[in-house]
Order: C-alpha cells, then sequence, then structure tokens
C-alpha cells in the first residue's frame, strides 16, 4: 500500500512540474517574442494567460508543504507564492496602468527563467529519481541573480501602483456600512512594501544556506 501511494505521489507531482513548467517556457517565449516585435509596453499584455496560470498553480505548492506531499516547510514557501500572487493579481492584473512599465519585463524575465529551472529540477527528480548536476547548480545558484532582479521589480511596480491605487479607491471598504467596517488597500500595499524590508534580506540568506546544503550534499555523492 505505502509503495502504490507513493508512485501515486510521484505521479501527481510529476504532472503538476511539466504542466506548470510549459506554462513558464510559454511566458518566457512570449515575452522574448514580444520584446523582439513589439517592444516591452506589450509583454504583461501578451503573456497574460500563460502566466496567470502558472504562477496562479503555485497556490497548490502551499497546500503540498501543508499536507506534507514535498519536503519545503511552509514557513518558506507561503511568503514567496503570497508575495507573488499579490504582485500579480493585487497590482498587475488589478492596475492596468502598471502593465506597460519596463519593470514589468524584468519581473516576468526573472520570474518565467527561474521558474522554469525549478520546475524542471523537480520535474527529473519526481519522474526519473534524480536530476543532472549542471541542473542541480542551475537550481541552487540561478536565485543569486533572479531572486535580485525579481525581488526589485515586485517592490518596484508596487510603488508604481500607489498613486493607482488611492486615486482608484478599488477594493477599499468605505464607512458608513452595515459591517461597520473600514478597510483601504492603499494602506495594505504600504504594509506589503514594508514587509519586503526585513522579508527579502530573511528569503534570501534561507536560500543561501539551502544552496550550501545541497552542493554540499552533492559533491558528497
Amino acid at each position: 500500500m505505502a509503495g502504490f501511494l507513493s508512485l501515486v505521489r510521484r505521479l501527481y507531482l510529476s504532472v503538476y512540474n511539466w504542466t506548470v513548467f510549459a506554462g513558464w517556457v510559454q511566458v518566457l517565449f512570449l515575452v522574448l517574442k514580444t520584446l523582439k516585435e513589439s517592444g516591452h509596453e506589450h509583454v504583461y499584455n501578451a503573456a497574460e494567460k500563460p502566466l496567470l496560470f502558472a504562477q496562479t498553480a503555485a497556490f497548490l505548492e502551499i497546500l503540498h508543504s501543508l499536507v506534507g506531499l514535498v519536503r519545503s516547510p511552509v514557513s518558506a514557501t507561503l511568503p514567496q507564492i503570497s508575495s507573488r500572487l499579490y504582485v500579480l493579481w493585487g497590482i498587475l492584473w488589478s492596475f492596468p496602468e502598471t502593465q506597460t512599465h519596463t519593470l514589468v519585463t524584468s519581473l516576468l524575465l526573472s520570474w518565467s527563467i527561474t521558474e522554469i529551472i525549478r520546475y524542471a529540477f523537480f520535474g527529473l527528480k519526481e519522474a526519473l529519481g534524480f536530476t543532472p548536476s549542471w541542473l542541480m547548480w542551475l537550481r541552487y545558484s540561478s536565485f543569486l541573480v533572479f531572486y535580485v532582479t525579481g525581488i526589485s521589480s515586485e517592490v518596484g511596480l508596487i510603488y508604481i501602483a500607489l498613486p493607482f491605487i488611492k486615486a482608484s479607491e478599488k477594493y477599499c471598504i468605505r464607512m458608513p456600512n452595515n459591517w461597520n467596517f473600514s478597510f483601504d488597500f492603499f494602506y495594505i500595499a504600504i504594509l506589503v512594501l514594508g514587509i519586503y524590508v526585513p522579508g527579502s534580506p530573511h528569503m534570501y540568506t534561507y536560500m543561501l544556506a539551502q544552496r550550501k546544503k545541497a552542493l554540499s550534499k552533492s559533491k558528497r555523492e
């Protein structure tokens, strides 16, 4: 029974990883194609559909951690995925004024390259039980550059969106109302920016530790 459940787990994770991998490959292809043909102003519109699919599908990784399908701790998975979903749905999708900014290009390049490497790594690991050493190195080294460019782009786009958030009052709840409750999305955006200040160095340090551990283990094997 245990062997059957292990097989089902590996099959499910293989299908999941390769499906999302295909989504990110499409994102990267459309970003590069659009940059060449139309310019950065059209990158988001060109890549939106596979982008929304691939990044939103990552929500399942929080559930994978919670139920023990993968070893990644929820404490590391949750903030990374929730911050990306916030930028994708709460900023880019919600405020079209941000979609033509050049930071969208750096964001999507950083996200797509990182995720293509990551999902290829885990896809091969689940399907074959091992990964090539070069892919292992890429998996635990590419973030040295792309985490910095990705986080910088996320922070920049939230900041750029602030005046549009404030002017539109989208997602705001004003009093008086039946719930006797008020909510201002502008201040949520400010709070999220504040969380990036301690959160980003913490995550980068965590990933450096994971890199050292993984590459050291790989050398011993």
